[in-house]
């Protein structure tokens, strides 16, 4: 199609994640296979790079903005933006979760902590009893230093007892088919359940240098 050299890109293709070290494919492919196609940067600079008709630009490029052209006919012709993101992700997955207690009362304010450890990209999921209802605040704070981790806190405030149940994080790669997921149990009690029984009166007189002891009954 000479009125249109590049196939159109959706917007899914125009934001493009590459772990550190892997070679990206910017997808400027064209509806002519002899078209002549330049890559630039977002300085208009030629960045060289091997390209494929079927796929376009292969090779290990910097983060920034990218735009391929043509030429049809003496005219040229750009391609959609491209944008690359270098991140920082293992193989691997490490999650932890963890909760500041597993017990609680009516009332108070339930938090769980789930940490994924050496990935800067991942989609995580939380599964837990109040989520059907939207119950519940979700803080995240990337943390770069003194090594990367996502820390992703889950807040239940005001808990009852139908908060009780399997709190859950689910945490997914962001570019491969790797997921983990970690779990921790809740309990949350319509009231408090210690019954103290002191086996003494409320007022005591003790002589001077006496020793006495003062016994509670704990239920």
């Amino acid at each position: 199609d000479p009125d249109m050299p590049f196939v159109p890109s959706i917007p899914e293709d125009q934001f493009i994640l590459v772990e550190e070290g892997d070679p990206a494919v910017i997808p400027c492919r064209t509806s002519d296979p002899e078209a002549q196609v330049s890559l630039v940067n977002s300085i208009d600079k030629s960045v060289p790079a091997l390209y494929d008709t079927k796929q376009g630009f292969i090779g290990n490029f910097p983060a920034g903005s990218y735009t391929c052209k043509t030429m049809v006919k003496g005219v040229e012709f750009k391609s959609d933006e491209f944008l690359i993101y270098i991140i920082r992700a293992t193989s691997q997955l490490p999650v932890e979760i963890e909760a500041l207690k597993t017990v609680y009362k009516t009332g108070e304010t339930i938090v769980v902590t789930c940490v994924v450890f050496d990935n800067e990209v991942v989609n995580l999921q939380w599964n837990y009893p109040g989520k059907v209802k939207e119950k519940g605040l979700i803080k995240l704070d990337d943390i770069k230093v003194p090594s990367q981790k996502l820390v992703y806190t889950l807040t239940i405030p005001e808990a009852s007892v139908k908060d009780t149940g399997d709190y859950e994080c689910t945490a997914r790669h962001a570019t491969k088919e790797v997921k983990e997921n970690k779990k921790v149990a809740i309990t949350v009690h319509d009231k408090g359940f210690v019954h103290l029984e002191p086996q003494f009166s409320p007022l005591e007189a003790v002589n001077l240098h006496e020793v006495k002891n003062f016994v509670v009954d704990v239920q």
